[in-house]
């Protein structure tokens, strides 16, 4: 486990990065969508095969990577994308908190609906080990702790999205040619026995950033999270985005009461689209 340093735990830092680097992906969004419903997608700016590696700094520590993979299934004869997120510590950073966490969901093909999420994660001695089925003809949600063995259920309104399909969904629906800066959007996402939860963002303009590939022009959104014990204030979370028609997410930051932590885009394969480099 990392060290506290006073009331501050790395720990919950290390947790909180990996959930909003799995869900905020690769946003390019339209400022009037507020809770959309499901609509059929006409084309995807992703593929089968898809893969983005993300490498995590805390400080001056290179403390740990995730991935995301997208696949084929199927769910009740349904064609489904299957996406597995990975997070792990690594090098020096493993010595001190161990990360192996797996993230799943199961989403429509046809309109991003999820179908199913999985979340199994070993994060420093704390475990979790929860599934959640979505039937949407009762917009109704059940989540699995199988380590509790309880379950609970959840209602929702039609465009719920889990951790993961909420990534997806949006890189499908929303275009960035209708943005307006200091304009936000909500989306509602079942993530843990804790209840669907509001995600708010806020678009704040274009910005060149210098990524591992080279320049890359970027859309800036600033997501709100609570301030506490982690992070500096609501605002404290930047994220940069492609501008092109992978939106990919190439950098995020986030200033925490002590220090700061970023996830840069470290590696991808298997684009639909060619990755917008700018040329000196």
């Amino acid at each position: 486990m990392l060290p506290r340093i006073g009331n501050f735990n790395p720990n919950l830092t290390m947790k909180k990065l990996y959930a909003i680097i799995l869900l905020l992906g690769c946003l390019n969004l339209s400022a009037q969508g507020v809770r959309t419903p499901y609509k059929q997608v006409v084309r995807t700016p992703y593929k089968t095969g898809e893969w983005l590696k993300f490498r995590i700094h805390y400080g001056i520590l290179n403390a740990s990577y995730a991935t995301l993979h997208l696949k084929e299934d199927k769910i009740n004869d349904v064609p489904v994308h299957h996406v597995v997120g990975i997070g792990k510590t690594t090098g020096f950073a493993s010595l001190f908190f161990k990360v192996d966490d797996r993230y799943e969901s199961f989403f429509d093909q046809r309109d991003g609906r999820p179908y199913r999420f999985i979340r199994k994660i070993n994060e420093g001695g704390y475990t979790r080990d929860t599934e959640i089925n979505f039937d949407h003809d009762k917009d109704l949600a059940v989540l699995h702790d199988k380590k509790q063995k309880k379950k609970f259920k959840f209602d929702f309104e039609n465009g719920i999205q889990d951790l993961i399909s909420a990534f997806y969904y949006l890189r499908s629906n929303y275009n960035a040619k209708n943005l307006v800066i200091g304009e936000e959007l909500t989306l509602d996402v079942l993530f843990d026995d804790d209840g669907v939860f509001p995600f708010k963002l806020k678009y704040l303009g274009k910005e060149i950033i210098k990524s591992k590939f080279g320049k890359v022009e970027c859309l800036k959104f600033r997501p709100f999270v609570q301030y506490g014990r982690v992070f500096k204030e609501e605002e404290s979370l930047s994220l940069w985005v492609s501008n092109d028609y992978n939106k990919i997410p190439i950098r995020i930051k986030a200033d925490l009461r002590i220090g700061s932590i970023k996830a840069d885009l470290d590696g991808y394969n298997g684009l639909k689209n060619q990755f917008k480099i700018i040329m000196d």
